[in-house]
Order: structure tokens, then C-alpha cells, then sequence
């Protein structure tokens, strides 16, 4: 008998880790640039201006938007399933579980807008280059700086929470023992990228 949910979860599971694993980290090692100046952000930004349409656009839509779109659509889907209760039972995993759904509600808007604004809008209507000073007197509002801050820690613990998941999901971590040490190498990763997005944004205020 062939189980829908199994195989779409597991998918789910795979998409999360790498496609909007790769569209994380990817963001991180560009935003990071901004910490050796706006010359060096900028000959980044215009490298990327270099890559052929065509194949920037495939890999915008194959690699980036159809798989973060089944995950977020199919993740949607399971939190309005989920049941949670960390005031009930508060140990770490169950606030762990809570804070991936909350998180990706979070990450909903937020991507919209992202995504929205600055590709759509700015770069593909307006046809906006992505530079260090766009970025720069965008974050000069404070409510944005922090509204992206919060965005990116959400990006980054649903993601690093997701590592730990997916090692279950596929019975990689099978004893509490191998969970937990992927739990705690997970989220060393995630107090490690937290504290990266705070130094490249605290650039756009510096230079």
C-alpha cells in the first residue's frame, strides 16, 4: 500500500533541510560580505549579475522557489495539526517542536515580504540592482532592522531545529542519546548564525 502522507512528510523533511537549507546559508555567506565593506558587497551583487538569465532563473525557481513553496504550503498544512503544549509539558523538546511552528508562521510573512519586496518589487519590477546601499538605507528604519533580525533568527532555528527532526524523520538518530547530540550540535550552529546575522547587520549602521 502506497502511504501519501509518509512519502510527502519525508519530502517535506528533505526540502526543509536542503533547499531552504542552501537559500539560508547562501544568504549568510552574502550578508557576511557586508562586514568587509560596501566595495566588497557590491562586486559580490555584481558577480551574481553575471550568471546568465537562464540559469539564474532555474535556479531561482527549481532550486529555491518550487521546493520552499511545497515545504512552507505542506508545513502550513502539518502545524495546523499540531497540538502544542509546552506549558503542560515543558522540557526542552516539546518547546523545541512549539517553536518550529511558531516560527514558520513567522517565516510566512516574512519571506512574503522579503521575497516581495526586495526580488520582486526592487530588482525585478523597478529593475533596482541589490547593492550595500540600498540595503544600508533600508535598515535605517528601525522597525525593518529588527523585524529582519527576527526573520533570520526564525530562518535559522527552524532550520537548525529541522536538522535535528530530519536525523529523526529518516531514522538516522534512532536512541535519545544520538538526538540529543544532534540536538546540542544543532543548536550550537544556531547560537553561532544568530550571532553572525547581529555582526553583518551592525555593518549598514558602522559603514
Amino acid at each position: 500500500m502506497f502511504h501519501t502522507t509518509f512519502y510527502l512528510r519525508r519530502l517535506h523533511s528533505l526540502c526543509g533541510l536542503l533547499m531552504l537549507g542552501f537559500f539560508i546559508l547562501e544568504h549568510m555567506m552574502t550578508n557576511s560580505l557586508a562586514m568587509a565593506g560596501p566595495q566588497i558587497f557590491n562586486m559580490a551583487m555584481g558577480m551574481v549579475e553575471e550568471i546568465p538569465k537562464p540559469v539564474f532563473y532555474g535556479i531561482e525557481i527549481g532550486m529555491y522557489a518550487v521546493p520552499i513553496l511545497f515545504h512552507g504550503i505542506y508545513g502550513i498544512y502539518i502545524a495546523l495539526q499540531a497540538k502544542n503544549n509546552p506549558r503542560d509539558y515543558g522540557y526542552l523538546r516539546n518547546w523545541n517542536f512549539t517553536l518550529q511552528r511558531w516560527t514558520a508562521w513567522y517565516l510566512v510573512v516574512f519571506l512574503i515580504w522579503h521575497v516581495g519586496y526586495l526580488r520582486i518589487y526592487l530588482k525585478g519590477i523597478t529593475g533596482t540592482p541589490m547593492s550595500f546601499e540600498l540595503l544600508q538605507n533600508i535598515f535605517q528604519n528601525p522597525v525593518v532592522a529588527i523585524l529582519y533580525v527576527i526573520g533570520m533568527w526564525a530562518a535559522i532555528f527552524h532550520f537548525c531545529n529541522g536538522i535535528t527532526t530530519f536525523c529523526m524523520t529518516w531514522g538516522i538518530t534512532k536512541g535519545p542519546r544520538a538526538q540529543n547530540v544532534i540536538n546540542a550540535i544543532s543548536m550550537m550552529l544556531c547560537a553561532g548564525l544568530c550571532l553572525l546575522t547581529l555582526a553583518f547587520m551592525a555593518s549598514y549602521f558602522v559603514y
